[in-house]
């Protein structure tokens, strides 16, 4: 694809990496195939390929309007498209640049810019999302169906092991996920303290930096990161990997190297972040024998897996919880469609609900159509937002281990 940026994008950061992106687009279309809001829209500005030229056009100096910006922010940024595309355009980076130009030049609704200035000051903050999020659970009942979707009952933690290890990993403890899934970090602790790991927590990192990041604050998100690298600097040394348990946070702070290439302060560290960053998938295949000998026959149901799509398309991991599952003796399954996305994608269940709902409420029709048992996943986001459509219990997939682990698990097996 041509280019002709305008100068006040034209070789900076941004404007060198959007050409680069854009260059590589052939316009071939295979993306809209992939593209959730184009399947259920039917417009093209609602799919990458127009969503593309929506971009061009602004850094090529066109004024944006709010009818630009609202096809850009009914993006999920799922980045289907990217597994999708023949050209390896990275649309995930170009829609970041493009949404930051435009939220600079059209202003929002007071309605819509009170909405965002909320969530993306109270997620990121951990106690302040934790106090909220108590409160309204206390009053679950009282509040409008949207609020209690967002409300569901969290699993206590349980213990944290407290046995040392010669092998040390750290974990994120992330914003939102300490209050919505408390157990999670903790089943993952236990399961490495099982299998000889110490799992450590760095008390002063937070919120990876997505939130902000992405709903256009992008100096709040970059000063996110700055703050956890200073939290995990200390204990590089000390670890073989930083562990990501919500693979949502996992792609961002694999990217951490890139966003902060251009901070000289930062730069050398931020990679050296990026490079230790493994999602839990990726840490658990090595366990695979210990595990199947220790889980042999206690889990004997039928269990559904969803892919997080910042899990096999923002990090390219497939197949690796599964194989970990199966490997266990879980009769593990993928649902139709299961490269599409739930609808969570971060704050996008609030922005836009309904696309979000419609989504949920086609990924749960494939996910219950198994027959399983329980749906397992991989991102606390698409577990909030699946298990809001379904009575069937939606889980992380390493709290499944941790109960097998802990004790007997339901025995009947679900028909194929």
């Amino acid at each position: 694809m041509q280019t002709n940026l305008a100068d006040f994008i034209k070789d900076t950061p941004d404007g060198i990496e959007a050409e680069a992106i854009l260059r590589a687009c052939v316009h071939c279309g295979f993306c809209t195939a992939t593209c959730p809001t184009y399947q259920l829209l039917g417009d093209e500005l609602d799919g990458p390929r127009g969503r593309i030229y929506l971009i061009k056009q602004v850094l090529e100096g066109a004024e944006p309007t709010e009818k630009t910006q609202l096809h850009l922010d009914r993006c999920l940024t799922c980045r289907n498209c990217e597994s999708t595309c023949p050209s390896g355009v990275k649309y995930g980076r170009l829609v970041d640049i493009g949404r930051r130009v435009v939220e600079e030049r059209v202003p929002r609704k007071p309605a819509d810019r009170l909405k965002r200035t909320m969530l993306k000051e109270m997620l990121p903050r951990t106690a302040l999302f934790k106090t909220g999020f108590r409160a309204g659970s206390a009053v679950r009942p009282l509040l409008s169906k949207a609020l209690q979707d967002k409300l569901q009952p969290a699993r206590a933690a349980g213990q944290w092991p407290t046995r040392t290890h010669a092998r040390k990993m750290l974990v994120l403890e992330g914003c939102v996920q300490p209050a919505m899934g408390p157990n999670i970090n903790a089943a993952t602790a236990r399961v490495l303290d099982a299998l000889g790991v110490q799992l450590l927590r760095a008390p002063k990192a937070g919120c990876c930096g997505a939130v902000r990041y992405h709903m256009n604050d992008q100096a709040g998100g970059l000063a996110d990161m700055r703050r956890n690298i200073d939290a995990w600097w200390p204990y590089v040394d000390q670890v073989e990997a930083i562990v990501m348990t919500a693979s949502g946070c996992g792609v961002t702070v694999k990217e951490y190297g890139h966003l902060l290439a251009q901070d000289p302060a930062y730069a050398a560290k931020a990679a050296r972040i990026s490079m230790l960053t493994r999602d839990l998938s990726e840490i658990m295949p090595e366990f695979e024998e210990p595990l199947a000998a220790s889980l042999r026959g206690k889990i004997m149901k039928r269990v559904a897996f969803h892919p997080p799509c910042t899990l096999q398309h923002g990090q390219q991991i497939r197949g690796k919880v599964e194989g970990v599952l199966r490997a266990a003796g879980v009769d593990v399954v993928l649902c139709a469609d299961s490269h599409l996305c739930c609808g969570s994608a971060g704050t996008y269940s609030v922005l836009h609900p309904e696309i979000a709902h419609e989504l949920r409420d086609r990924k749960l029709a494939n996910l219950e159509a198994t027959g399983a048992s329980e749906i397992v996943s991989a991102n606390i986001g698409c577990m909030t937002h699946l298990q809001s459509g379904t009575q069937t219990p939606v889980t992380h997939w390493i709290e499944l281990v941790d109960r097998a682990l802990q004790g007997p698990v339901p025995t009947r097996r679900n028909p194929p």
